[in-house]
């Protein structure tokens, strides 16, 4: 079977001096026939058998051939082929090119080929002073692994890139991109994308609007309204870094990480996402959204790091971990939350508010029942301390002993035992909020209801010491206990007050940043340094040729 190869480009051939000599003028260097008719070619050479014509180290050889001499032109049939060195290679059945202007044009199953891709297609225009092509009627390149679609396209030879401004489709083992706007270089399978993109692989779907991807290596980098979706997890963020061989993603700026199987938001500036091994970490302006018996909980902290499989989820939260909840929220220096085993530890100086009381001690646990999704216990270790403000006066209702064990139910807190070494100060009123006096008192162990913000009852037991004082006969300065400590100013109250004042300053600056980009002209990425510097050597280093002469 004939090959019908189409060659443009520049062949300098030592062995051959019509190719090492540079000319205006298309030669013709062979033909079997040659036949000049003015009435049915005016202007023209019949050229047939074996055509063969060069032109500024452009070789032209055909089956047969309209060479229009004055004009510089030729037209080529059957077999065409034209080949410029070793770099670009096209094949078509009939093509025109003009050596005034150095333009070619080709139709006819137009094969375009060079070291890195081949281009099939059914019409092409070449451009050989700027080095450019061009198709408008649907073209397929294969480049390696990646095979590419559109209905139209331009391709840039000293830059080995492809543009598409149509629908442009790019075929991978592992996905397929879709975009408008499609930069793709040959050489090193560099992409840019610009407008509505997309990338679908076997385990996730990205969208963007502005990105880079590199096929070879599997690494992107997306920056405008992009996000990567898995069956159970969303990433968004303004600036998103992706390896998919690693399933590696990290995203920077208005990061959103949405876990659907967990029923989780995970907030921050900056996140990494480790989908094979199940964790991702989050920080700046950090927070993770729970959802818990159809209210959410929202926890901070400067760094948080959530990792393990459905229903083993492992939340964990470093520095200035601060949480809310409607009817409940915290402060403590760490966080640990198990989902298995439904413990959640706070650790270092904790302090719980749940309605009107506030709970201190040195640690303190949360222990929730993983079928009701509610909490289920409270364990407050060394050092436990209930306060409340009185319902009408300026007093504090104060229990504190060693340790506090609670019980929840609906989430709030109804009952509590504190054991060994209690004390207890109370403000005691009648139906009619009336003080009847204060209870200051003493034991071994001490069991209250709890109504919300009131205490229903108190039962001492062993070993009780104490009584109920009128107001006037208590000193002020006695109606504290040791260790008392009041942080109602410090108490969060609402979502917002989980973030500590630095991290909302930051938060401020990226709003600045993003609405100062939106001002910016919306255009396509640069190329990067890479991409351009792709096919360059690295310099030679420099080998010192200075002798040093020997002391005598």
């Amino acid at each position: 079977m004939k090959k019908y190869i189409f060659f443009v480009g520049l062949l300098l051939l030592s062995f051959s001096p019509a190719f090492a000599q540079k000319t205006n003028t298309i030669v013709i260097e062979n033909s079997d026939f040659s036949d000049l008719n003015e009435i049915e070619l005016p202007g023209a050479f019949l050229l047939t058998g074996n055509v063969r014509a060069v032109h500024d180290g452009v070789v032209l050889t055909c089956n047969k051939a309209y060479y229009y001499k004055n004009e510089n032109y030729i037209k080529a049939f059957g077999d065409v082929q034209m080949v410029q060195g070793d770099t670009l290679y096209l094949n078509g059945k009939y093509a025109e090119y003009n050596g005034n202007v150095k333009q070619a044009f080709a139709t006819g199953n137009v094969v375009m080929r060079s070291p890195e891709m081949s281009l099939v297609t059914d019409t092409i225009n070449f451009d050989r002073v700027k080095q450019e092509a061009n198709y408008n009627s649907n073209g397929t390149i294969v480049n390696k692994e990646n095979t590419l679609k559109s209905k139209s396209g331009r391709y840039y030879l000293t830059q080995k890139k492809y543009q598409f401004l149509t629908s442009v489709v790019l075929t991978n083992p592992q996905y397929v991109i879709k975009s408008n706007h499609l930069d793709y270089y040959t050489n090193s399978g560099h992409s840019y994308l610009f407008g509505p993109s997309t990338i679908t692989g076997k385990e996730n779907f990205i969208y963007t609007e502005k990105g880079f991807y590199d096929t070879k290596k599997n690494k992107a980098h997306f920056v405008k309204n992009s996000y990567i979706k898995y069956n159970d997890r969303l990433i968004k963020g303004d600036s998103l870094y992706y390896d998919r061989n690693q399933e590696f993603a990290s995203a920077t700026r208005n990061v959103k990480i949405t876990d659907s199987i967990n029923k989780a938001i995970i907030k921050g500036h900056y996140g990494e996402v480790y989908r094979n091994k199940d964790s991702l970490f989050i920080t700046k302006r950090a927070s993770v959204r729970t959802l818990m018996e159809q209210d959410s909980m929202f926890i901070h902290g400067k760094r948080l790091v959530v990792t393990g499989k459905q229903g083993e989820r492992i939340i964990r939260g470093y520095n200035n971990v601060r949480f809310f909840k409607t009817d409940m929220s915290g402060k403590c220096d760490s966080l640990h939350s198990d989902q298995k085993r439904g413990l959640t530890q706070l650790i270092g100086r904790p302090i719980l508010w749940n309605f009107e009381n506030q709970l201190t001690g040195d640690v303190m646990h949360l222990i929730g029942n993983n079928q009701t999704e509610k909490l289920d216990s409270l364990k407050v270790l060394n050092n436990a301390f209930i306060i409340s403000k009185d319902t009408i006066g300026t007093g504090y209702n104060q229990v504190k002993g060693l340790n506090l064990y609670g019980k929840f139910r609906d989430n709030k807190l109804y009952e509590v035992d504190i054991v060994k070494n209690t004390e207890v100060i109370y403000y005691l009123r009648n139906d009619e909020q009336e003080l009847i006096g204060i209870n200051k008192n003493s034991s071994s162990k001490i069991n209250m209801i709890l109504d919300g913000k009131t205490i229903e009852t108190i039962t001492f037991f062993n070993n009780v010491d104490g009584e109920i004082y009128p107001e006037a006969e208590l000193p002020e300065n006695t109606r504290k206990l040791r260790g008392f400590v009041w942080r109602g100013d410090e108490r969060i109250k609402t979502k917002e007050d989980i973030f500590p004042p630095e991290e909302n300053e930051y938060d401020v600056k990226a709003a600045a940043d993003v609405k100062a980009e939106l001002k910016e002209d919306d255009v396509p990425m640069e190329p990067r340094k890479e991409t351009l510097e792709y096919d360059k050597k690295p310099a030679a280093k420099k080998v010192s040729t200075t002798k040093k002469t020997a002391k005598k």
